[in-house]
């Protein structure tokens, strides 16, 4: 970029906000402003020891509109706050003149992607969102192999992600489904964006458990068969991931072969802020699809007899 962009962003204390801001200093741009309701955010003083903080909503956004009134534009907001505040969280970037750079799931609801298109439209300014798996090399290389396949092949898949956590997580906004979505949603958007992505529309849809540590299903695309397994419960971990004192699990397997991806993940918010830099981010068509899949999952009836459970159910 020829010059620095001014980014503000909302849920600094979170999780994921380490790698917003290693991805806005990368990129060589400048934070001047953050928010969280929580103040332990030191981690911010190791990229913009300069940014202004705030821990009310109210007090920041009078803040953005006093900078504008200065003469300082807001280019971008990121947004990495709870899943259910991310819908009001865009809708405030773009009043405030600024494009909206927000973490999965974008929204909870399909019907909030039709009404966040009128805004985008409205407001000129675009909202884009953080599909990485679309950028790690290994996914890239898969979609290529798809690709080039003959248009007929079908491709059966078998999707196993255990991520083991404590009893906070029940405790925390992530294990109550009206503001997480749920686990479906929490830890399994991205997975149901990248099968999207290379596998294109999804025809069927069967759920066939869901409870507040696990789910599974089967999910039928254009050109695959996928049954999926997720778990954060480390009792779910097989055997002998569990005598390696290993908590998390990751597996793809494509008509019977691994794809390994357990790495290479470190640099990809950063190379999706240089595609949002130069226009060329994932914005709310990318992000429908996988919306649509996680709301169905967590509303449908349960499929009880199905002879395409995932093989941890058997």
């Amino acid at each position: 970029m020829s010059f620095m962009k001014n980014f503000a962003l909302i849920g600094a204390a979170g999780y994921i906000a380490p790698r917003h801001l290693k991805a806005i200093k990368d990129t060589n741009n400048v934070l001047i402003a953050a928010l969280d309701k929580f103040d332990s955010v030191g981690v911010i003083d190791s990229y913009f020891p300069n940014a202004d903080f705030f821990i009310e909503f109210e007090r920041f956004d009078r803040h953005i509109e006093k900078l504008k009134r200065n003469g300082t534009h807001l280019d971008y907001v990121s947004i990495c706050t709870p899943n259910y505040l991310h819908d009001s969280h865009i809708r405030m970037a773009l009043r405030r003149g600024a494009d909206a750079i927000c973490e999965k799931p974008l929204v909870l609801n399909p019907w909030n992607i039709d009404a966040l298109a009128d805004i985008q439209r409205e407001s000129n300014k675009k909202i884009y969102t953080i599909l990485q798996l679309r950028l790690h090399p290994s996914i890239i290389a898969l979609k290529n192999k798809v690709d080039n396949a003959p248009a007929n092949q079908k491709f059966d898949i078998d999707l196993s992600y255990i991520t083991s956590r404590g009893s906070w997580y029940h405790i925390s906004w992530k294990g109550d489904e009206s503001k997480s979505g749920g686990i479906a949603t929490n830890i399994g958007i991205h997975f149901y964006d990248m099968l999207s992505w290379i596998f294109g529309e999804i025809k069927e849809n069967q759920v066939h458990l869901r409870e507040q540590s696990k789910s599974a299903g089967y999910l039928e695309f254009e050109r695959a068969r996928v049954r999926w397994f997720l778990s954060i419960n480390e009792n779910d971990l097989p055997l002998e991931i569990r005598n390696i004192g290993q908590r998390t699990y990751r597996s793809i397997t494509i008509d019977n072969s691994a794809i390994e991806f357990s790495g290479g993940f470190t640099e990809l918010h950063t190379e999706s802020y240089k595609n949002i830099l130069t226009g060329n981010g994932f914005g709310l068509e990318d992000a429908k699809q996988s919306i649509e899949i996680v709301h169905s999952i967590r509303n449908k009836d349960l499929t009880l007899k199905s002879d395409l459970k995932h093989p941890f159910l058997r």
